[in-house]
């Protein structure tokens, strides 16, 4: 078997045989063999009707699961029932245009992972009406923001995409939620991906499947790929140390004001300095606890560096507050772009000097290229 299609529905019964028919017309004739493969979860009519397709076309089949529900989880399901090669992962509700198969295909003999995006040159989600677009933006920045692995890629949470079966072999997968793909791209064995643009399509028949749990779903799924990826849960746990050491530093400094009365300066020096050494152990015993130096002579002369990036920081916030001021824009946020950007440089200096693994540890993925369908 050459190809599979996994299609996850759940009360399509209007749809299962429209997309079935457009499928089936869009790959009759090529020279590769394929199949429909439907995991449904249905409680209406959709078995039945999928029974009938079944029954009529031999390159259909379908799983009908008892007592489980769940898009992702269908999907992965789908994973390990294809006998397909290349497995492409399409929806049932017509929004993801079938035509577009035979040019993924085409792709997947090149590329590990091919994505339809509706955010490339050609592309659109014009079948989204404007919250719909909102919810979709919100989601696909907060995974692009918090996972490295997804940066580069401008559609990380379709539900339209296609990969070499390889890809999944031997992994893991646990998904919560509906953003199947997010897992696949975190955790996949895979190292090429292409992007071909397309058009989302309206909804024409069933309900949307979008709810308020669904979306709690999501934010707990992005947590747990955070936690798979240690990058990423590296400067989680930085920018947590970073703001424990803020309410440190007050703390301190209203201690060394009422308590020792000191001078305002000395006192804001010393709350410093107090801040620099909580968060240079937090960061050494948690953040880089892998990469922690065993001797403990040479780990006191790491904490020089540290201040040394620490100073770096404050002035870089310290010049953008300066140049918001000097142009007469708001002083606070020019103060928040540069704790922006100044956290961003102290989590990549301290990550690549500070705290730099050793030889031995630097174990990285393949190197990840990313192209686009040229228009």
């Amino acid at each position: 078997m050459h190809v599979t299609i996994v299609i996850p529905t759940y009360n399509e019964q209007e749809n299962v045989c429209l997309i079935s028919t457009r499928i089936r017309n869009v790959l009759e004739g090529k020279c590769y063999s394929y199949e429909i493969l439907f995991i449904d979860d249905s409680s209406d009519a959709t078995p039945a009707v999928l029974e009938q397709l079944a029954g009529q076309f031999p390159e259909i089949r379908y799983i009908h699961r008892h007592g489980v529900r769940g898009l992702a989880s269908a999907v992965v399901e789908g994973f390990k029932q294809a006998k397909g090669k290349y497995i492409i992962v399409m929806d049932a509700d017509l929004q993801h245009p079938p035509e577009l198969i035979p040019l993924m295909v085409t792709r997947l003999q090149e590329s590990d992972v091919v994505i339809p995006s509706r955010f490339i040159c050609g592309g659109s989600d014009g079948g989204l009406n404007w919250l719909r677009k909102l919810i979709s933006w919100s989601a696909r920045a907060i995974g692009r923001f918090s996972i490295k692995r997804l940066r580069a890629i401008s559609d990380c949470t379709s539900g339209y995409f296609g990969i070499n079966r390889t890809v999944v072999e031997q992994v893991k997968l646990e998904p919560i939620g509906w953003k199947i793909l997010m897992e696949v791209l975190v955790k996949g064995q895979y190292s090429t991906v292409h992007e071909v643009p397309y058009a989302f399509e309206a909804r024409d028949a069933g309900q949307s499947k979008m709810s308020l749990k669904e979306q709690m779903n999501y934010m707990k799924h992005i947590v747990r790929l955070i936690r798979y990826s240690p990058e990423d849960l590296r400067f989680c746990l930085f920018c947590m140390v970073g703001s424990l050491g803020v309410l440190v530093n007050l703390l301190a400094l209203r201690l060394l004001l009422n308590v020792f009365q000191l001078e305002g300066v000395v006192a804001s020096l010393a709350a410093s300095a107090i801040a620099m050494v909580h968060n240079f152990w937090w960061n050494d015993n948690l953040t880089w606890k892998e990469h922690q130096q065993p001797i403990f002579w040479r780990r006191l002369l790491q904490f020089p560096q540290f201040v040394l990036i620490c100073c770096f920081s404050i002035g870089i916030t310290a010049f953008f507050a300066q140049l918001f001021e000097t142009v007469e824009w708001n002083i606070y946020l020019g103060q928040l772009l540069g704790i922006l950007l100044a956290t961003f440089w102290s989590f990549s200096a301290n990550n690549r000097w500070t705290w730099s693994s050793r030889p031995s540890e630097n174990i990285c993925r393949e190197k990840l290229t990313v192209t686009q369908e040229r228009v």
